[in-house]
């Protein structure tokens, strides 16, 4: 049932959001709402293509002979589901929420704003369809043809204006860190796609890339590993900014810390693309340069990782009892994991070990799994009750199910690939002493089936929260309403200090 007046009363004092109608003096909620319901939505479609390919290596007879069901076809819609879908709508509604509160102004842009949702979605949608009938560039994370390229084009151009218009109209002095975080983000991703998607048209089903051999190699793996360093790493920073402090209800640990985390890191990751290609036809100095930019950036990463754990200074009893609380800060320990083990893969005689083997798939979901899947989930939880006039999610329970049941989805999806990785590297270069191969293929892949079906019940399991979390959104909804939250009216300059933590703890 709706909301009643009194329960908006309950929120707290700084989400008391009034009930009223949508104006020039009001936050745009609308399209949170919108990217955040179809966060939730695009992560069950994703997953659960993810758990069918995931199916398909131990049940490989699943795919019925149908060609678009293959795991070939199937494997970049997966992909491009989590990653842009998900990871992207979730982006998309966190970004506009933060930015409107610390800059306290309503989203500039007008059209542009519901444009950037509907346009979106289109996009997914246009993937969804032409991925499984093979209408693909090929490529590592750009497989899309080019008519979806350009819509994407269109639609990150006016997400940059809205998000940076906002900031310009902010009345606000100071530009809280989450948003360095967020604009870096949106500047870099749009580089990186107009630069890597350039193609020359055939047809509208068919292109070809604009770059050839090794340096459309270089190109793509620029592009792949910098949408991780931004798309995945960047723009999720941006929220580890904003709702650590606010469900913590603590101040940024050092304010100083987050702006020489900023720039190192954003200076840091782009130059470590190369160590994809380590072994491979790109010269040799290139792939050192990666190397050695990819053991730097740990020092960075670790920085916002500890930033964002100390943050709970005074505040760890909190972990106890609030669920939220616990996705956010147990994303940043899978953040933390996840950016050692990077920099120690891109190592050449580690990653001659590594490189082709599910190691690197193991590698890929701890970051995916556990930092970017549940810093989304905890951030969604925390703007579902505020965006629909809620103290909390229908079930807090719920939540603390959720919480569990993923985490021990992603220790059995990530310990099963590491030890089938090692293996497979172990048993791909074991020779005999003539020379010869102790393996033959097949054993490596025979020894592998175990630990595929592990990996299969991990991601079931993971799928499982993600449909807890659909119904959990789906009850608070009904039992709640659409608000409208009025715009503060502005008390002036505010200092440096409170706007590292204090400010967006209290005001927003």
């Amino acid at each position: 049932m709706s909301t009643t007046m009194s329960e908006a009363a309950g929120l707290a004092a700084s989400d008391q959001d009034e009930l009223q109608v949508e104006s020039r003096d009001t936050y745009n909620y609308r399209v949170v709402r919108q990217f955040s319901v179809m966060t939730v939505v695009w992560g069950v479609v994703g997953m659960l293509v993810g758990l069918v390919i995931a199916a398909q290596l131990s049940w490989p007879e699943l795919n019925g002979g149908i060609s678009w069901l293959t795991f070939g076809r199937l494997r970049p819609l997966h992909t491009n589901a989590v990653i842009f879908a998900f990871g992207g709508s979730a982006l998309f509604a966190t970004s506009y929420y933060v930015v409107q509160r610390t800059c306290q102004a309503r989203l500039w842009g007008g059209p542009l704003v519901p444009f950037t949702f509907w346009g979106w979605q289109v996009v997914i949608v246009a993937a969804a369809i032409t991925l499984p009938m093979g209408i693909t560039q090929s490529k590592e994370y750009a497989e899309l043809e080019w008519p979806i390229d350009l819509l994407i084009a269109a639609v990150w151009v006016s997400y940059a204006l809205v998000f940076f218009g906002t900031i310009v109209k902010r009345k606000t002095p100071h530009i809280y860190v989450a948003n360095w975080f967020y604009g870096a983000f949106i500047l870099t991703i749009a580089v990186l796609h107009i630069v890597n998607s350039a193609a020359v048209p055939v047809t509208l089903g068919k292109s070809y890339s604009a770059y050839a051999g090794v340096q459309d190699a270089m190109i793509q793996w620029w592009y792949g590993h910098n949408a991780v360093g931004f798309f995945l790493t960047a723009g999720f920073l941006g929220m580890m900014y904003y709702f650590i402090p606010k469900q913590a209800g603590r101040p940024i640990y050092s304010y100083r810390l987050s702006i020489v985390h900023f720039w190192a890191l954003i200076f840091t990751y782009m130059w470590a693309g190369p160590h994809h290609l380590h072994y491979t036809a790109l010269p040799d100095w290139t792939q050192s340069v990666g190397m050695v930019f990819s053991l730097i950036l740990l020092a960075p990463s670790w920085g916002g990782m500890i930033n964002g754990i100390m943050t709970l200074s005074g505040a760890w009893h909190k972990l106890r009892t609030d669920p939220i609380l616990k996705f956010l800060i147990v994303s940043l320990s899978f953040y933390g994991m996840s950016t050692f083990e990077g920099p120690m893969m891109s190592i050449k005689t580690v990653n001659a070990l590594s490189h082709y083997t599910d190691w690197t798939i193991g590698h890929v979901h701890s970051g995916a799994l556990g930092w970017v899947g549940m810093i989304s989930m905890g951030a969604i939880y925390y703007l579902i009750p505020r965006l629909f006039g809620r103290k909390e999610m229908y079930s807090v329970r719920m939540i603390e199910v959720h919480f569990w049941i993923a985490t021990l989805g992603i220790v059995l999806y990530i310990a099963s690939m590491w030890i089938a990785g090692v293996m497979q590297g172990l048993m791909w270069r074991a020779t005999n002493p003539d020379g010869t191969l102790v393996y033959a293929f097949i054993e490596a892949v025979k020894a592998t089936h175990p630990y595929y079906t592990m990996r299969f019940f991990g991601g079931l399991l993971y799928l499982s929260g993600m449909l807890l979390m659909l119904y959990n959104m789906i009850m608070t909804i009904r039992q709640g309403r659409q608000i409208v939250a009025p715009i503060p009216v502005s008390t002036g300059r505010q200092s440096v200090g409170s706007a590292a933590g204090v400010e967006p703890v209290a005001q927003s």
